[in-house]
């Protein structure tokens, strides 16, 4: 009789390293630069990192990071605690779960690890950071707003494009540590 035995869920590496994300996405939201709502931080190119080193399991690292502010650590921009749901920022926390989980699944599904593509896939999940950080902005102002709500062409200006450049400088820096590391066999996370 031949027994399976059965791989576990996590690895040894993958158990360090997505709490290490997790604690770099949170250090990575007090490097930041206020413009307005929506301050500039580190915290996409770790996100983005996570998910180009460890696959789609990566949205672990970034759901921990969301439930551990919403649980009442001051970890994110701008503090912590259930509350944080009602803040324009949120949006943009639940895409770190998204992205992480979409660029790490497409990272997963490809064999080719190259720069190039990396760098597409840590962009396609920019966009799905801003979409729903844009999203969530735009429907808080209209929800919650006592008259002034933001139009949808200002919550994409003020809440995605001016982001952009520092967002797509993110993505290649991050793809292309990404691909140098993916490379190093003693290194090799998958």
């Amino acid at each position: 009789m031949i027994t399976k035995t059965r791989q576990p869920f996590l690895t040894t590496k993958e158990l360090t390293l997505l709490p290490l994300f997790t604690v770099l996405t949170a250090v990575g939201a007090f490097i930041k630069i206020p413009l307005g709502a929506v301050p500039v931080s580190l915290q996409t190119v770790f996100v983005l990192l996570s998910a180009l080193l460890l696959g789609k399991k990566a949205a672990i690292s970034q759901g921990l990071y969301v439930l551990l502010g919403l649980m009442g650590l001051p970890i994110f921009t701008g503090g912590g605690g259930i509350g944080y749901v009602l803040t324009p920022t949120f949006g943009y926390l639940m895409g770190f779960i998204a992205a992480a989980f979409i660029v790490g699944s497409l990272r997963d599904l490809t064999r080719k690890k190259d720069l190039f593509h990396l760098f597409l896939f840590s962009v396609l999940g920019v966009m799905v950071i801003y979409t729903m950080g844009v999203t969530h902005l735009y429907l808080l102002s209209h929800l919650l707003s006592g008259g002034s709500r933001l139009p949808l062409g200002a919550a994409i200006k003020f809440g995605a494009l001016v982001f952009l450049p520092m967002d797509l400088l993110w993505s290649f820096f991050g793809a292309s540590l990404a691909a140098r590391l993916l490379k190093n066999p003693g290194l090799r996370l998958s």
